[in-house]
């Protein structure tokens, strides 16, 4: 018995794995936010060689998380992929360009043969922890305040500014997503910090910092949110396909969809939760309630781009030109055989999982930095 699948459905699947990697990728950013820190918070060199050796061991997840992340962008949706790396391609250079820099750094800090010394890497690292957060953050804003382009008959691409997608940065709503994602993987990081490294000292550092980055988080993030619920969003008609601006459009899909509203409560509890654990309790677990509100949060932020007859990549220029999930989808026999080779993705978390935590089993300490064994 052969079993349909309609496009529609296919489409929709996609979304929510993008949905899921997104999430995941937000949340294992936790690396970055911990390289930010790299200056500011060790007191010696001791600490310094702690926490990049905390962050140094998981650093691959979150590049491998990135570029498969990219990858099924690609493969479901790549009309998308065309329009936005065809023509924002100077904001989607700049985030990758910090993430090679981050790959060079882990590779050649510790190394004999490093003439340059550890300050420079460490450099490397730092403009990773702030501009790969904040240029992802901006990026994904475009979703829903638009981006500077139109798309003829052949849905060839002409970019409106030869800013190429850094004219993003002068929207203040992109701005407040990427600071509020920039502020949120700080915290993630020193969370992960306070959790893996065993030092009295620093931990009383991490205790003082997440209290000042828990504040401008919290003011970015619900700006944010304000914003774009309370403001236009990009409707796509479901019959005709035509977008047009609503005024609380995003609003109405968050109160319209119980999925949605639950993850983004829920996600957001659970964060508030854990800067409660963090700050005033200390505690080691802080981490996991982030993270487990964390990817919930920015799945529900997808979901608001992309279903409920939205447009997830829209143009300021032309409103027609814009990206909806059955426009810019690739067709159903590529989709339906790339979700056959999804079903793999649950026993990778699980190997993911098995290698967290055996990396895991012991907390980072000083004497362990002084062992033989392979340094970052």
């Amino acid at each position: 018995m052969t079993i349909m699948i309609s496009h529609a459905f296919l489409q929709s699947y996609w979304w929510l794995l993008i949905s899921l990697l997104a999430g995941l990728l937000v949340f294992l950013m936790f690396v970055q936010g911990g390289q930010s820190f790299i200056f500011s918070l060790p007191r010696n060199d001791m600490q310094r060689k702690m926490i990049v050796n905390a962050l140094g061991r998981k650093w691959e997840f979150t590049f491998t998380t990135l570029v498969t992340f990219g990858g099924a962008f690609f493969a479901s949706f790549p009309l998308f992929y065309a329009t936005s790396f065809g023509g924002a391609y100077w904001v989607w250079m700049a985030i990758l360009f910090s993430f090679i820099i981050q790959a060079v750094a882990y590779e050649y800090r510790s190394k004999p043969a490093n003439v340059y010394g550890t300050s420079l890497f460490d450099t490397f690292l730092f403009i990773n922890g702030l501009l790969g957060p904040f240029l992802i953050g901006v990026a994904v804003a475009t979703f829903f305040t638009g981006s500077d382009f139109t798309l003829d008959l052949f849905n060839r691409v002409t970019w409106g500014s030869g800013w190429h997608g850094l004219e993003a940065l002068i929207n203040p709503v992109n701005l407040l997503l990427g600071l509020a994602v920039l502020f949120l993987v700080r915290v993630l990081g020193l969370m992960y910090l306070e959790n893996t490294i065993d030092d009295p000292a620093l931990a009383e550092s991490i205790r003082k910092a997440l209290a000042r980055n828990a504040v401008p988080f919290l003011v970015f993030f619900l700006a944010f949110v304000a914003f774009i619920l309370l403001g236009k969003g990009y409707r796509a008609d479901a019959v005709t396909g035509e977008v047009t601006l609503v005024r609380y459009h995003y609003l109405h899909n968050l109160a319209g969809n119980p999925v949605t509203l639950i993850l983004f409560v829920g996600g957001v509890v659970l964060v508030l939760l854990s800067l409660w654990l963090g700050i005033f309790r200390g505690s080691r677990k802080a981490i996991w309630y982030a993270g487990s509100g964390t990817v919930p949060v920015v799945m529900a932020l997808f979901f608001l781009a992309g279903y409920g007859e939205t447009s997830f990549y829209p143009s300021s220029a032309d409103l027609n030109s814009s990206l909806t999930l059955a426009k810019a989808s690739s067709s159903q026999f590529t989709l339906k055989t790339m979700m056959y080779v999804s079903f793999i993705i649950p026993f990778v978390i699980a190997y993911i999982w098995y290698a967290w935590s055996s990396i895991n089993k012991k907390r980072i300490t000083s004497e362990e930095m002084d062992g033989e064994g392979h340094m970052y």
